[in-house]
């Protein structure tokens, strides 16, 4: 079995005014909720516990969850209403309400996508954290070495890197970008310690990577769509009739 968290705490203010009265978590394509497409997904991959962070209209979330009696599935609800955390900062604080050393499938409630969530968990094998990446076109690539091992980060644009090794030839890297779904071990905790309560995650894999197992999963004909904006909400309309889920 799995468990996972579902990042439902964000503002959502590139799907303003929609967002004015309601959480993005609640914004509805093809009638349904985004968190629920999410959760609907985690449930028929095999996940048995759910960990949601909620903040821009909290109790719409969890009166929403409620009400659907969590959709029988054990969810747990990680408040962050006195301040948004960030990613990094989110998993942090959730700590406690996971189940023991199992693996934690994360997952934004903004992403929709055609990935077999229960393979890219059993991929995850002995990794500190597994990303699942992809060739898709973008300004800003993480870095891999042969062995899909995580070594940095790169804005092609401006020229910008980060990476723990300083002496990266990043011509020689490997280039894929993240598609936000990610594989995180509660090995790394301890690794959180000294991070402040507000942070990336994925500045805390940049900055730990030379020394955990961060590593990359491709998945080539990955269809993802990030339904952050308003003039994606058609799009992902067509996404849920093509059944791409």
């Amino acid at each position: 079995m799995m468990q996972a968290m579902i990042f439902a705490a964000g503002l959502g203010t590139r799907l303003k005014p929609i967002t004015d009265t309601m959480p993005k978590a609640l914004v509805r394509v093809g009638g349904v909720p985004l968190i629920e497409h999410v959760i609907g997904r985690l449930r028929s991959s095999g996940t048995d516990r759910i960990v949601v962070n909620v903040h821009h209209f909290a109790s719409q979330v969890t009166d929403f969850l409620r009400s659907n009696d969590n959709f029988g599935i054990d969810i747990r609800i990680s408040d962050e209403s006195a301040m948004l955390l960030d990613t990094g900062g989110g998993i942090k604080k959730a700590a406690p309400l996971f189940c023991g050393d199992r693996p934690i499938l994360i997952h934004n409630v903004d992403i929709l996508c055609n990935v077999d969530l229960a393979w890219l968990y059993s991929m995850h094998a002995d990794n500190d954290a597994t990303l699942l990446v992809s060739e898709r076109k973008t300004k800003r690539y993480l870095l891999f070495d042969d062995d899909m091992r995580l070594v940095g980060w790169t804005n092609i644009e401006t020229g910008e890197v980060k990476t723990p090794y300083p002496y990266i030839d990043v011509k020689s890297c490997r280039m894929f970008a993240f598609s936000g779904i990610h594989v995180f071990s509660p090995r790394l905790f301890p690794l959180m310690d000294n991070f402040p309560d507000k942070f990336g995650i994925m500045d805390f894999y940049l900055k730990v990577c030379a020394e955990a197992n961060v590593c990359g999963v491709v998945k080539p004909d990955l269809r993802l769509l990030d339904v952050g904006k308003l003039d994606t909400l058609s799009e992902a309309e067509q996404f849920v009739a093509a059944n791409v889920l």
